[in-house]
């Protein structure tokens, strides 16, 4: 550990700098948020609801050469969103530019973190810890593509276009829209994170890759049933999208975590000074 003591006000008093710097950078980068969002909304964040959206026409040119994918090919594909509150417009706008500025700052959120913590490790310590926060940043922001380009997407091409009776005409609005994009980004963000979790488990000596090994074929079952859970539409080409990154997890997992402990030289078998 570093020489220099702080008492609990010092460290309360460095905390409070700490936060004080991580809005002031969500602040900044929420004001680029706020003139940058109006030009990019149609092309980012509604994207998904147009039939030229980027994975759409990344399946439906696949569909050429794989006959048994779904049927991406339809270019009538466009849905309208329907407003029906005065604020909702306004407050999408605010809550769009701060999810915008909370996701660049990430970086610089976890830097500020480690600054904070790094002064009370180890030297032995202060590598694994640097390199856990530097990972679990990536992941998280990989996690959150994820669910950008292929969870959010293939749910509500399915969801929008299933019908219950023909009498009945979907119409989103756009608060459902915001929430379900919101909700399923942040999802896949935060079970990305599971690598980092296991990893920190592994510190604790609490799970070693033995583990991995033994629980693989579960892993498999249980990323399908998580993948099911995550995609309602219940065919098999969204089951094996969702599924696959799923069980990736679960192998970069074991990857990281440590490797099994040897195994104790038993009693019998240790010289004594009486031989």
């Amino acid at each position: 550990m570093k020489e220099k003591e702080m008492s609990f006000w010092d460290h309360l008093e460095e905390f409070r700098w700490t936060l004080i710097r991580i809005i002031g950078a969500v602040l900044i980068l929420a004001v680029a948020g706020f003139i940058l969002i109006p030009r990019i909304f149609d092309s980012v964040i509604l994207a998904p609801r147009s039939s030229d959206f980027i994975t759409y026409r990344f399946f439906e040119k696949a569909g050429e050469y794989l006959p048994f994918l779904p049927d991406f090919s339809a270019d009538s594909f466009n849905v309208e969103l329907l407003n029906i509150n005065m604020t909702t417009q306004f407050m999408t706008y605010i809550s769009t530019s701060l999810a915008f500025a909370v996701l660049l700052t990430i970086p610089y959120i976890l830097f500020e973190l480690w600054r904070f913590i790094s002064p009370a490790l180890y030297e032995n310590e202060t590598k694994g810890v640097k390199m856990a926060f530097g990972f679990g940043g990536v992941m998280f922001v990989i996690g959150c593509l994820v669910g950008y380009f292929m969870v959010f997407p293939l749910i509500f091409r399915f969801l929008i276009t299933f019908q219950l009776s023909d009498a009945i005409q979907n119409t989103i609005s756009l608060d459902s829209y915001m929430n379900n994009f919101y909700t399923l980004i942040l999802i896949m963000g935060v079970v990305f994170e599971l690598p980092l979790v296991f990893w920190l488990l592994s510190s604790l000596g609490l799970i070693y890759r033995s583990f991995f090994r033994k629980y693989r074929k579960h892993a498999v079952v249980g990323s399908m049933v998580l993948a099911a859970i995550i995609t309602p539409s219940g065919d098999p080409f969204s089951l094996i999208i969702v599924t696959i990154p799923l069980y990736m997890l679960w192998e970069i997992s074991a990857f990281v975590v440590k490797k099994d402990p040897p195994e104790e030289i038993e009693e019998e078998d240790l010289p004594t000074v009486f031989e």
